[in-house]
């Protein structure tokens, strides 16, 4: 599995941005194959960073409605806990 594959998108939301101010921990939804050290792996080669510790779950699938009988189903994807070693960051919105 290549590196970028492993990777989708960072998690931006309010949980995220108190964990990212007193912790020093980045949020990534991530492929559900991925192991720890994959993850660790990807974060340090894609952004140059030491990565302390990584910590996984699998968040469940979801239902939802639209009108009283079509339900639709979100599937379950990975979430991956990221800590890097102190004074070091990583930008993701450059240039906003």
């Amino acid at each position: 599995m290549n590196i970028y594959e492993i990777l989708k998108r960072p998690i931006t939301t309010e949980k995220s941005g108190i964990l990212l101010d007193y912790y020093d921990q980045y949020i990534f939804e991530v492929d559900r194959r991925a192991n720890k050290l994959q993850i660790k792996e990807a974060v340090e080669k894609i952004f140059d960073v030491d990565v302390i510790s990584v910590n996984t779950m699998i968040m469940p699938a979801k239902r939802g409605r639209f009108g009283r009988r079509r339900v639709v189903r979100k599937p379950a994807w990975k979430k991956a806990v990221v800590k890097l070693a102190p004074g070091q960051e990583i930008q993701f919105f450059e240039g906003v």
